[in-house]
């Protein structure tokens, strides 16, 4: 009975102590980034230097596999029902909390099924325009729009672009025709073409086209103009807080993966990612920031999601917005 009641405490102390262990020798195999968009784009392209940091820092392989469609929602479900070891993760942006409120039948909880690692970068949006568009400030921009509709193009219904869009005709009083293309390189062509008056999107798509003249910039949603946009009023003051919008990009694992995990994980993004000069200084050249120190924990993470699943709930159901899965 000794001998028994022996062999069974040796294998209650092997379940015990293999949570811990498990966790201090991660990672010891491949580690898998998801992003629910195709190559090339901002999240993307985050995902890569992520997948490139994190892979020097722990000496193992740690690829980037783009799981596009579906509005996100197939590459998130995906990772929301992962194992929660650490080994697949969602690199995902701002699109992630309107989700729940645009979708009527996600198969996951984003919040409960969901931990945020880290809330990485940042940008404002900034509202370009056609060379040959009359105005040339924003106010001078919202008193034609006042006057006659524009065409504004949206990367979709319910995208980032799109909720930004409703949120400038609801700050402003305007009224416009949204235009839905599929992906960032038609909109340019047709800006470019003088086929549509309007677009919201990230600071880093239209650097060299507004630097060399081919595209007005008209607006910025900061409080502050941007040095790489300096034509770009602030919309926060002409026209209220609800315009200061941050597109954001943030790393996420499955709910219930060890804390140790999760720990390991942001210590790596902050020492190889956020805080590596060359990294900063190719946001900072293209109007991109880290996401402020104390708001990069996992804790900080949580509050984040919650406060912005709200705020673009809000705007969703406000403006009566619905997207057929």
């Amino acid at each position: 009975m000794r001998r028994i009641a022996a062999v069974a405490l040796a294998v209650l102390g092997l379940f015990v102590f293999a949570a811990p262990v498990s966790a201090q020798e991660y990672p010891n195999r491949t580690v898998t980034i998801i992003v629910p968009y195709p190559a090339g784009g901002p999240t993307d392209q985050l995902a890569r230097v992520v997948a490139n940091a994190l892979s020097k820092k722990f000496g193992q392989n740690v690829i980037v596999e783009n799981v596009s469609g579906g509005g996100t929602i197939i590459a998130t479900n995906r990772v929301a029902k992962a194992t929660p070891d650490g080994y697949t993760l969602l690199l995902h942006n701002l699109q992630i909390s309107a989700n729940p409120s645009l979708y009527k039948n996600i198969p996951f909880d984003t919040e409960k099924d969901l931990t945020p690692i880290m809330f990485i970068n940042r940008n404002p949006l900034v509202l370009i325009g056609r060379k040959s568009l009359e105005a040339n400030t924003l106010t001078e921009l919202l008193a034609l729009m006042k006057k006659q509709r524009m065409k504004v193009a949206i990367p979709g219904y319910g995208a980032t672009g799109h909720l930004t869009t409703v949120l400038l005709e609801e700050q402003a009083g305007v009224k416009v025709d949204l235009i839905p293309y599929r992906g960032g390189a038609p909109i340019m062509t047709d800006l470019l073409g003088d086929h549509i008056d309007l677009f919201v999107g990230t600071p880093q798509q239209f650097l060299q086209h507004v630097a060399t003249g081919q595209l007005k910039a008209f607006g910025i949603t900061d409080k502050e103009k941007s040095p790489q946009y300096p034509t770009a009023d602030s919309f926060v003051k002409l026209l209220g807080p609800k315009l200061q919008i941050y597109y954001w990009q943030a790393l996420f694992a499955p709910a219930g993966t060890p804390d140790a995990v999760i720990k390991t994980l942001n210590a790596a993004l902050e020492e190889v990612v956020v805080n590596d000069p060359a990294i900063v200084k190719i946001w900072t050249d293209t109007g991109v920031e880290a996401f402020p120190k104390n708001e990069r924990s996992p804790d900080a993470g949580r509050e984040i999601m919650k406060s912005e699943i709200a705020r673009w709930g809000q705007v969703v159901r406000d403006n009566n917005i619905h997207v057929d899965q």
